[in-house]
C-alpha cells in the first residue's frame, strides 16, 4: 500500500495537472506517513520504518506536484 500513491504522482505528472487531486487528502497522507516514519526511527524499529518510508515519499511527490501544477496554472 505504500507505493499506491506513485500511479497519482504519475499521472499528476504525464497530464501536467492535478485539478481532479486533494490537497487536503495528500496533506494527510503525508504528515501520517512522515510521523509514522519519525516514529519508527525514534523507538529503533526499522520494520516501521522501511514500511512507511515509501508511503511518505510516495504522498509528499503527490503533494509537491499537485501544488507546483496548481501554481503553474494560475500564472499561465
Amino acid at each position: 500500500m505504500s507505493i499506491g500513491h506513485f500511479p497519482q504522482a504519475y499521472k499528476i505528472w504525464k497530464q501536467k495537472s492535478s485539478a481532479t487531486t486533494s490537497l487536503i487528502t495528500y496533506l494527510i497522507f503525508s504528515v501520517g506517513a512522515v510521523v509514522w516514519v519519525l516514529y519508527g526511527i525514534s523507538v529503533h524499529d526499522m520494520v516501521i520504518v522501511i514500511s512507511f518510508a515509501p508511503g511518505a515519499v510516495g504522498a509528499c511527490l503527490v503533494l509537491a506536484l499537485a501544488i507546483y501544477y496548481r501554481k503553474k496554472q494560475k500564472t499561465s
